[in-house]
């Protein structure tokens, strides 16, 4: 499960899945490096560095590299996964910026490009976050005459896909009432499919489900020689490169395993696969890649491609160590029901890492943290691997963007502890999250795993537990005694920012009027609004109003900690016991409807900030080089989106040929 930026932009901060809210303004670690790139529509586009590499021996940044390139070979999946026009846009998209000589200075050429670029960020026509489709603000008129100019064909159903905004209008819909699947534009199941039939859904993390020509369900599986199988061999040629300079046997056992995997689709090597790769802690470099997450698939069955590849960072590790060592004691000082307590936390490795690359669902928009495997049985008997991806966090900080939190933020003492203790708060969170939340509690036995009890809320559900584990624990003087926090001052501040993001901040990030969908929008929201709810006798949390300007204060941290724990004991009894109408009742009444009031006096709050609420990166580029020593790998650090788009599509596309 990964951790994405929860706050709007991320003090530091989704996997697997902590989330956070607003970038403090901060001076750049790194004076002469500029981080920001550009910004436009609701997206700012980063650059990140890769601390470390130039020490890594050749054979270390050989590996580096063919998992790199491994990586983007499988680019283009996530773009069919996410939309079955995806590609055939995307190709036209690009053709036209390429070939276009027409007048660029236009309003209608300069919107074709943000259009463009939004759909680069989001792997397809679809928003990255909200799900909701992007609409163009050019005419369907002039990007006719665009594909006329420059001599490209495009469908004209597909056409009329791009600029009807009631045709695939969102790519992941959670409200049952609309049908999971027909309110889907996602391509994980044939338009064929629907919430009537009577078979069951096979657990398909790498297949598409479609009908055969007589109506029979069946199972397009994507491997070496089936669906995606142009892409997925130059995957494999590169997984066997890199086997071959492997930094021991653990690793080289799991990258065969996962060429193995990919050549045939059989899930029992991927399961075999995972159990090698959560036990390989040894050595500098690691890697994230395969069909894993499924919040895209409104059934939590069909995981969408992804690729991280990692480089240790050893003084941060080292730092972290100790949440590792103790992660028995936080499952045994829980405030969870004894009967859902782990006995005995397996396997659990927490590591702090620079990435080196990104692709698929993984890039642009990038995680902070990641826990894995996803398999609760794999976990429960071999363990899992918690990362925190670094550099991308300290990106994500030198960014910029102080004046949402100065906006939002009730207080002078808010502010001043969010930009003190704002980045350490943040990666323990992010910490505590993957380290400690993804690998507690368990499942009673007898009962399903959460996609098949708790089914389209399981996924919110999950990232809600792992938050309330952090929350939690970000107040426990052990953290303190420890070492990993001089006081209890960073806790108040990530308490701050959570509440302030789930019933304000993230609120930018939706049109007025519209449901939540994304599962740790959902999460942030419920938990916030809950902790509000109950905490009114008390006066927990405060909402108060200055100069027309709504905020919520937290009046009582100790007590908001007890609610938290309350929280997090039902929401765990809910995952062990698969009680899905609890489950549904707690999404559906505190995490889907927005106060449309507060909703659009964020809004207007908003407009003058100049800071959008997403973020996510260009990629470092990795370049052999020979020379008389030999060959060496090189960093090179672009800086123009667009560019690297179309390089990518020029090089790493492999099902549009």
């Amino acid at each position: 499960m990964k951790q994405l930026i929860s706050h709007i932009l991320l003090l530091s901060i989704l996997f697997s899945c902590t989330p956070k809210g607003e970038i403090n303004e901060k001076v750049s670690q790194s004076e002469n490096f500029q981080y920001l790139s550009e910004q436009f529509a609701d997206l700012k586009i980063i650059r990140y560095q890769i601390p470390g590499f130039d020490q890594l021996t050749i054979k270390q940044k050989k590996l580096v590299y063919f998992l790199t390139q491994a990586g983007l070979a499988g680019r283009d999946i996530i773009y069919d996964q996410n939309y079955r026009h995806n590609l055939a846009i995307r190709t036209a998209l690009e053709n036209i910026v390429k070939k276009y000589s027409g007048d660029k200075s236009t309003d209608d050429w300069k919107q074709f490009m943000v259009y463009t670029k939004r759909v680069w960020f989001s792997n397809g026509i679809h928003h990255h976050y909200g799900m909701q489709k992007i609409m163009p603000e050019f005419s369907q008129a002039f990007f006719e005459q665009l594909l006329k100019d420059t001599n490209t064909s495009l469908d004209e159903e597909i056409v009329n896909v791009i600029f009807d905004p009631t045709l695939d209008a969102k790519k992941v819909n959670l409200d049952p009432t609309k049908g999971l699947l027909l309110g889907s534009a996602t391509n994980f199941y044939s338009p064929k499919i629907d919430n009537t039939t009577n078979e069951p859904i096979s657990y398909g993390l790498n297949s598409k489900l479609v009908k055969d020509e007589n109506g029979n369900l069946k199972e397009e599986v994507w491997k070496a020689d089936g669906m995606y199988g142009a892409a997925i061999k130059e995957i494999i040629k590169w997984l066997e490169k890199a086997a071959e300079v492997a930094e021991n046997d653990q690793q080289k056992k799991g990258l065969e395993l996962l060429v193995e995997y990919y050549s045939t689709g059989d899930l029992k090597i991927w399961d075999e696969y995972n159990i090698v790769w959560a036990t390989a802690t040894e050595g500098d470099i690691d890697y994230i890649n395969g069909f894993i997450e499924v919040y895209n698939d409104p059934k939590s069955y069909r995981g969408s491609f992804e690729s991280i590849v990692e480089i240790k960072d050893f003084e941060s590790s080292a730092r972290m160590a100790k949440l590792e060592q103790n992660v028995q004691w936080f499952e045994d000082n829980s405030p969870i029901m004894d009967e859902h307590k782990k006995k005995n936390v397996t396997g659990v490795s927490y590591k702090v890492v620079n990435v080196a690359s990104e692709s698929g669902d993984a890039s642009p928009s990038s995680p902070i943290g990641v826990n894995l495997p996803n398999a609760n049985w794999i976990r429960a008997k071999h363990g899992s691997k918690s990362v925190s991806l670094g550099n991308i966090t300290d990106a994500y900080d030198n960014a910029g963007g102080g004046g949402v939190l100065k906006e939002l933020a009730y207080s002078a003492e808010e502010i001043e502890r969010a930009q003190k203790y704002g980045e350490i708060g943040d990666k323990m969170h992010t910490a505590l999250h993957e380290v400690v939340g993804h690998a507690s509690g368990q499942i009673n036995p007898g009962v399903g795993t959460p996609k098949e009890t708790l089914k389209n809320y399981s996924s919110a559900l999950e990232e809600g537990r792992a938050d309330l584990v952090a929350l939690y624990y970000l107040m426990d003087p052990k953290l303190v005694e420890l070492g990993l926090l001089e006081n209890q001052e960073a806790g108040k501040e990530e308490y701050d920012g959570y509440i302030r993001n789930g019933l304000i901040s993230q609120l930018r990030r939706l049109k007025l009027g519209d449901d939540i969908e994304e599962a740790h929008m959902r999460n942030r929201q419920m938990i916030a609004a809950w902790a509000y709810e109950k905490g009114q006798p008390d006066n927990v949390i405060e909402k108060k109003t200055r100069d027309g300007k709504t905020y919520f204060v937290i009046n009582d941290y100790n007590k908001l900690r007890e609610l938290f724990g309350q929280l997090l004991r039902e929401v765990q009894r809910i995952k062990s016991e698969g009680d899905f109408d609890a489950g549904r009742d707690l999404i559906e009444r505190y995490g889907v409807k927005a106060d449309q009031d507060i909703h659009r006096e964020v809004l207007e709050r908003s407009k003058n900030l100049n800071s959008a609420p997403y973020g996510g990166f260009i990629n470092p580029v990795l370049e052999p080089v020979t020379n008389s020593k030999g060959t060496d790998i090189v960093v090179k650090y672009p800086s123009d989106f667009t560019q690297q788009m179309l390089e990518y599509g020029e090089k790493h596309s492999f099902l549009t040929k």
